[in-house]
């Protein structure tokens, strides 16, 4: 009898231990893999076409155009199982008033969506409006954690700009020019929280790449967080920084989201861009670094691409983001040894 009392008395004690040791145990990025038992990888394609504001020369339908644009075939053509999703609006998400407010709630239905890919084993590709939209896949892929520390989520951010204004230092006034800021905890907290972005990144958990046209009082607040750059010509050289950085995320978060501005690709490749910027990399040198992270990196688990041009003569843009795409995906099948 006493023994028995004894049993109950452990199990209850002992329980919450280890209930709380598996609420605390964080996702093993390291084990996971986006294949199926017959060697098929699970992608997931994740559209969000929201914009903040007047989107200038970039495609309102964008990610439309980059999801039908041949990927989808291509990927196939890899072994690969593909799904796609949209970032819907409900009913009542397109009265709410205020254009940045409705970014917020399609940022969240984005997370909801890639939290969905990882918990079924997918690999996210996100074709985004605008690079406000960025907030929705680290917002997803921050809730997918099994951690109860949701800012072990990282992000590379490869872009000509580093979009990293607040409303107190835009010269623009552009939401898309402050979303990596967002994500920092440095301004518009509400549409970070609608993104499902909660706790902001930490400064050790931002990276930035190909940057060549700051603001001054931008670089300033660069400057003071210390964010660390991937120059252009680390990107052409593979250069021990590239992996340097990446190590550093590596060791700080559990999942790294690769989040590409197509305005840091050369003006040649995107001639009418917003704001092209020359002397840029190019998409098969943006290829190889994709194809180098994700074949060392098994943290880095979703890649994005924003802002795709209205007007894109001979789809050159179109087939860069195609180039960048597959870069990315046979870096996880040699990582994944499916090659």
């Amino acid at each position: 009898m006493k023994s028995g009392i004894l049993k109950f008395v452990f199990a209850v004690f002992l329980f919450p231990a280890i209930a709380w040791a598996q609420l605390v145990k964080k996702d093993d990025t390291t084990t996971r893999n986006y294949f199926n038992e017959d060697g098929k990888m699970r992608i997931a394609i994740a559209k969000q076409v929201q914009m903040p504001s007047s989107g200038g020369k970039l495609a309102a339908d964008g990610p439309h155009i980059m999801a039908d644009g041949g990927i989808l075939d291509m990927l196939r053509d890899m072994g690969a199982t593909v799904r796609v999703s949209n970032a819907e609006l409900s009913a009542r998400e397109k009265t709410e008033y205020g254009a940045w407010r409705k970014m917020g709630y399609a940022n969240g239905r984005l997370a909801d969506n890639v939290m969905q890919n990882e918990a079924d084993g997918f690999f996210t590709i996100g074709f985004l409006a605008t690079c406000p939209s960025s907030l929705g896949m680290l917002g997803g892929l921050q809730q997918s954690l099994t951690s109860t520390d949701t800012s072990s989520v990282s992000i590379l951010w490869l872009d000509a700009h580093a979009d990293y204004n607040t409303p107190e230092t835009t010269r623009s006034g552009s939401m898309g020019g402050m979303p990596l800021a967002i994500a920092n905890g440095l301004a518009l907290h509400q549409i970070r929280r609608d993104s499902k972005v909660e706790p902001p990144l930490p400064n050790s958990h931002i990276v930035t790449a190909g940057l060549r046209d700051v603001d001054p009082l931008e670089q300033h607040l660069l400057d003071k967080a210390r964010i660390q750059n991937i120059t252009v010509e680390d990107i052409r050289g593979l250069s021990q920084n590239v992996y340097d950085q990446m190590d550093a995320l590596s060791e700080v978060s559990d999942k790294i989201y690769v989040h590409i501005d197509l305005d840091i690709l050369d003006a040649s490749e995107v001639p009418f861009h917003n704001y092209p910027t020359e002397n840029g990399p190019t998409s098969y040198e943006l290829a190889a670094l994709f194809k180098e992270i994700f074949q060392k990196y098994p943290k880095a688990a979703a890649i994005g691409f924003a802002s795709i041009p209205e007007k894109d003569p001979g789809q050159v843009t179109l087939k860069a983001v195609n180039r960048m795409v597959v870069g990315a995906i046979e870096g996880i099948k040699i990582r994944e040894g499916k090659m």
